[in-house]
């Protein structure tokens, strides 16, 4: 099994920056890949962007050139460096573990707002 912590969530200004991490630990060696989706109430979770292991990254083209993930295989971490922030950024954001097994994190909220 994996199991999956997210941190990094806060309040932010409009054009302000976060760095979200998702730590990862368990059986890591069964990950394929590992995405971050936002939720906000009353709507679906969305697919933000997404690292494959070792492969390519993938983002929604609401992020694009303005979110970057990237992954640190010491640490098991994987990062969302968010720049730019829109107030429709405002969401919970999910890490989410995909491979032999899948895994969620339990969400950290993001709220940009002045």
């Amino acid at each position: 099994q994996v199991q999956l912590v997210e941190s990094g969530g806060d309040l932010v200004q409009p054009g302000g920056s976060l760095r979200l991490s998702c730590a990862a630990s368990g059986d890591i060696s069964s990950i394929y890949a590992i995405g971050w989706y936002r939720q906000v109430p009353g709507k679906q979770r969305v697919l933000v962007a997404s690292i494959v292991t070792g492969g390519p990254t993938n983002y929604a083209k609401s992020v694009e050139g303005r979110f970057t993930i990237t992954r640190d295989t010491a640490k098991n971490t994987v990062y969302l460096q968010m720049n730019s922030l829109k107030p429709e950024d405002t969401a919970r954001y999910y890490c989410r573990s995909s491979g032999l097994t899948e895994a969620w994190g339990q969400g950290t909220q993001v709220t940009v707002s002045s």
